[in-house]
């Protein structure tokens, strides 16, 4: 069930197989992996954002953007500059914000392996790395606003 609506901002891992999601508020600080997407068709992902889009009503989606280590544009940076236009096409009434991700996937890598190996996480949970990402995004993102 979404928390309180008011100020929930959603995160975007974008993938081309899968779309990491995860969802924070600003008065946590922090956020949350949900289940990812798979981006099997652009109506596909279409609905499924409209969805959670709907449920979280989000007054900021976050896109994680993958500059290269210089914080150069790369194919897939550029690639997702069009996904979020798409998506601001789509919801034209929240605010769609990129946000430099480089690293976030590999500490999202980092902190499963890690856990892992406590036991604490399973292979199938490997699924939702995106998603943690996601939320790896989204917590830089916060920390940069202020939102600490």
């Amino acid at each position: 069930m979404p928390e309180s609506a008011a100020g929930n901002w959603l995160a975007i891992d974008y993938g081309k197989r899968t779309i990491g999601l995860a969802v924070g508020h600003p008065l946590t600080g922090s956020a949350r992996p949900l289940p990812p997407i798979r981006n099997t068709s652009k109506a596909h992902l279409e609905a499924n954002l409209l969805e959670q889009l709907r449920q979280w009503r989000p007054s900021a989606v976050v896109v994680g953007l993958p500059l290269d280590h210089a914080g150069n544009d790369t194919d897939m940076s550029r690639h997702i500059r069009g996904f979020a236009n798409w998506l601001a096409e789509l919801a034209p009434e929240v605010r769609i914000c990129l946000h430099d991700e480089r690293l976030s996937s590999e500490h999202a890598a980092q902190e499963f392996a890690r856990r892992r190996q406590a036991g604490r996480a399973r292979r199938r949970d490997a699924a939702r790395l995106d998603s943690v990402a996601a939320a790896k995004i989204l917590e830089s993102w916060m920390s940069h606003q202020g939102h600490d």
